[in-house]
């Protein structure tokens, strides 16, 4: 028998969550937008799969600790039983909570929001925002669901028919020979990772530099599950790491990650607790911009998906010292078409291709040693 769908003028969310308290504050704050409502709940994973087994919901709110099916197990067996479902997960800022909202992810789970600490913080502006800011990020207008399947491709590359086709630059790179990657992802980007590092050769002929939005101790379970399952070496960036080919470096929660070049040639990592900009640390905008005075040939830059606009700026501020390739991630292919479409909207993208051919177009473009 096929799930039913709750027909309403508002999104429907589910909320899992072993705690009554924690049900009651996040069905408040969902139903304190207009736009949402907080359709049912549910009190740990099992009663939460019985649900999603004949109802489908447009957005899931999910806790990482329950009795008898927590989210993880849940999110298996969703993922085993091929039941579709859109969900944030709700964590804490443990050790054991990042590793597991993390292989959450790899799971399906499109973002996560950090959960308060007691009942004032969970009745706070920064648990409320941050809830509200995601769900309207990752829960797509049903007109954008049509046009995405409507879409056709226009010069070989995959776009939302209801997107403006960005302006596609020519190849004026490729010869350079000391090559930098400089990626950068917000929301949806852990999932959308682990159809890009491990694809790549653990001879690519380039270091990586990688931002994504996440708090301290998240980057470190990300860097950790990826270099599991790559060839090529990926960390957490550690102040004066001194970049080699073949390696990832990604910018740990909680700090700016800015390259400078040494005297002797090499290019080491600097760490800095500066401010957060518009809410972020790391901030790709500040590692593009400290790439500026690089001694590389050409840089790489990779955009995938993600809210807002962070790298934009700091692209366009490099693109005026040093040569680049750009390459952005397709609308239809991300969870929130944010941080991609603002580069390809500003013309400096040199292609734009779904997140399945992000690795092969980087590795086109820097080769192997």
């Amino acid at each position: 028998m096929p799930a039913k769908r709750v027909i309403n003028m508002k999104k429907n969310i589910l909320v899992v969550d072993d705690s009554a308290l924690m049900r009651r504050v996040i069905c408040d704050i969902i139903n304190s937008d207009s736009t949402f409502q907080a359709t049912d709940v549910c009190r740990d994973g099992l009663e939460a799969y019985e649900r999603l087994k004949t109802t489908v919901y447009d957005a899931v709110v999910l806790d990482v600790n329950m009795p008898r099916m927590d989210g993880l197990e849940l999110l298996e067996k969703l993922q085993q039983d091929g039941i579709k479902a859109t969900i944030i997960m709700v964590s804490t800022l443990t050790v054991r909570d990042a590793d597991v909202t993390i292989r959450a992810m790899e799971l399906g789970a499109v973002d996560f929001v950090t959960k308060p600490g007691n009942l004032i913080e969970a009745k706070g502006n920064d648990f409320k925002n941050g809830l509200l800011e995601i769900l309207k990020a990752v829960i797509k207008p049903e007109i954008s669901k049509a046009a995405a399947s409507a879409s056709g491709r226009s010069a070989g590359v995959k776009e939302r028919a209801s997107v403006k086709m960005p302006k596609v630059l020519e190849n004026t790179g490729g010869n350079g020979k000391n090559k930098l990657v400089a990626l950068a992802c917000s929301t949806g980007g852990p999932k959308a990772l682990q159809s890009v590092i491990p694809y790549l050769p653990a001879d690519l002929n380039a270091p990586m530099v990688l931002v994504q939005h996440m708090p301290k101790g998240f980057t470190k379970s990300m860097a950790e599950r990826l270099n599991e399952t790559s060839k090529i070496q990926v960390q957490e960036a550690q102040e004066g790491d001194v970049l080699k080919k073949g390696c990832v470096y990604i910018a740990p929660g909680g700090n700016h990650m800015e390259i400078q070049k040494k005297a002797d040639g090499t290019h080491v990592v600097r760490l800095n607790d500066r401010p957060a900009i518009g809410g972020l640390r790391p901030c790709a905008n500040i590692t593009y911009q400290s790439l500026r005075t690089s001694g590389y040939d050409e840089i790489v830059c990779v955009v995938l998906t993600g809210m807002g606009a962070d790298g934009t700026e700091g692209i366009l501020s490099l693109k005026e010292k040093k040569k680049l390739y750009v390459i952005s991630q397709d609308a239809a292919s991300c969870v929130v078409y944010g941080m991609p479409k603002a580069i390809a909207e500003a013309g400096v993208v040199n292609e734009v291709v779904p997140l399945t051919d992000v690795a092969s177009t980087i590795i086109k473009n820097v080769g192997v040693q």
